[in-house]
């Protein structure tokens, strides 16, 4: 548990002192405030879209650090360490999934506050929105840690790694954009689903991405 809470803590500075928890949240604003100069100044029209636009939003958030997960960490050595102290790359990698969510999901959850008001969304679908980035964000931040870890050794790693996370990731957007209005609804049920699905694979698949880029 300590080597755990170590590597978690090591991970948030290290994302702090490269700007990795301010770009999220201003990213996801910068969406929230440009989507309505694209479609006008339909209020109905933004109260009926802008749900979806920020689960894509929060998606293109987790992408925005996802070089920086793995990569950096196999160039320095440090997962040689690592294994060096005997801490399994299982471990290492649900230590880097729950640092990369608490980089994103919390503080996306509050600028989804302000997005709101941008985009002009009632109090029963902001809720529902901030239920579902809850429900799905730890399967973002999951999923990026994967598909980092299997495609760091690559060349152009970051852009390949986005990629390949963006059709992955398409089931959370659909059940996440889904659930917008539909309390403990079918959509919400199974975007909790997929979300704990890839929260429960991704610390074994990644386990093994971070073994080969060892040996």
């Amino acid at each position: 548990m300590s080597a755990l809470l170590r590597i978690i803590g090591r991970d948030l500075r290290l994302s702090l002192g490269s700007g990795g928890l301010g770009l999220p949240v201003a990213f996801f604003l910068l969406v929230a405030t440009l989507y309505p100069f694209a479609v006008g100044p339909d209020g109905a029209l933004l109260a009926r879209t802008g749900g979806g636009v920020l689960w894509v939003a929060a998606l293109l958030a987790a992408l925005l650090p996802i070089d920086r997960l793995v990569a950096p960490d196999a160039e320095q050595g440090v997962l040689d360490q690592y294994a060096v102290r005997g801490i399994g790359e299982e471990l290492v990698a649900s230590a880097k999934i729950i640092a990369h969510w608490l980089s994103f999901g919390p503080p996306l959850m509050l600028a989804a506050l302000p997005a709101a008001a941008l985009l002009r969304l009632d109090a029963k679908t902001l809720a529902s929105v901030e239920i579902g980035l809850l429900a799905g964000t730890p399967g973002l931040a999951a999923l990026g840690v994967m598909v980092a870890s299997l495609t760091a050794g690559l060349k152009r790693s970051g852009a390949l790694a986005g990629l390949l996370m963006l059709p992955l990731a398409i089931p959370l957007i659909i059940f996440g954009a889904g659930s917008i209005g539909d309390f403990g609804g079918g959509a919400l049920r199974f975007l909790a689903a997929s979300s704990l699905f890839l929260a429960a694979l991704a610390p074994f698949a990644a386990g093994a991405g971070l073994r080969a880029l060892r040996d």
